[in-house]
């Protein structure tokens, strides 16, 4: 008999506002399961992000079915696994785990989250030259799936020069010499003006940090500008780019295609990304669709 009863959660700081767990019982509601998503909020322990292995022992002891886990916990998890999806292993990074017979084995959906999204919102861009602009847990997600989408050669730019560094070296390891390389905040006027499009992976946008990450005189009606931040699903930087004519995705479809397929690791049910992308625009209070 199908399993019909879970219990996950998501590991993380200052989580209080995520919409994970509205996100993830709605489609659970909707195909009949219970299902309990709890948020497990460092800030509020009062613990380091160094106890996340502690927090994982401690959810697979008291029966959960998996966890999600997000900043700043993505990659200080993985020595607490006993097993990577290759996906997960290529990028460093996990933000699903699922246990399964006492193991826990992380699994990486922000990748597939944002190809989704992308390849549904600016299915016709040009891919030649693209600039990525921060290279911390979402930043390798979204590097990783725009050269699985086809892009010839990303720029990771970040303040912080040797986490670019270190991001470009480790996607020409994986997609071959050349894919991709590394520059300053600094050059963005430079490669911004030569670039077909730019990715947006810093918090800069969200409720809390709200702000262009960059000045609005770089961006060109030519550049199309895909975001990962998703409260709210219009940033200032979509809401300025759309004014000048630029081609625009909101972080939306990535929370919801990556929550989807989370969902389906934790159940082995088959979600409705689509019914989920819907949720994600009325739960972040604007309809998520590509301008």
């Amino acid at each position: 008999m199908a399993k019909d009863s879970f219990l996950v959660g998501l590991i993380g700081a200052g989580i209080g506002p995520s919409l994970s767990p509205a996100l993830h019982e709605r489609e659970a509601d909707r195909q009949g399961l219970r299902y309990l998503y709890r948020l497990i909020d460092i800030d509020v322990l009062g613990v380091p992000p160094e106890a996340v292995g502690d927090l994982v022992r401690s959810a697979r002891d008291l029966g959960f079915d998996g966890l999600n886990i997000t900043h700043p916990c993505k990659q200080l998890v993985i020595e607490h696994l006993d097993a990577l999806s290759a996906q997960a292993e290529a990028l460093g990074a996990v933000n699903t785990i699922v246990f399964e017979d006492g193991r826990a084995v992380g699994h990486n959906t922000d990748v597939t989250g944002f190809a989704a999204s992308f390849a549904r919102g600016l299915p016709d861009v040009p891919l030649e030259r693209v600039v990525q602009l921060g290279a911390g847990g979402a930043g390798a997600a979204v590097a990783h799936a725009t050269l699985t989408l086809g892009a010839e050669r990303v720029t990771v730019v970040d303040a912080l020069a040797d986490r670019a560094a270190a991001l470009a070296a480790s996607l020409d390891r994986h997609f071959g010499a050349g894919r991709a390389a590394h520059a300053t905040p600094d050059l963005l006027p430079r490669l911004l003006a030569d670039a077909d499009g730019i990715v947006h992976a810093t918090p800069t946008g969200m409720a809390a940090h709200p702000g262009l990450p960059f000045p609005a005189e770089l961006l060109h009606p030519g550049l199309w500008v895909a975001e990962v931040v998703y409260r709210p699903l219009e940033t200032e930087l979509l809401r300025t780019a759309r004014a000048i004519g630029c081609a625009t995705l909101d972080g939306g479809g990535m929370a919801a295609f990556q929550a989807a397929d989370a969902f389906r690791l934790f159940t082995g049910r088959e979600p409705d990304a689509a019914r989920m992308l819907a949720d994600i625009g009325e739960l972040a209070g604007a309809v998520s669709a590509p301008k």
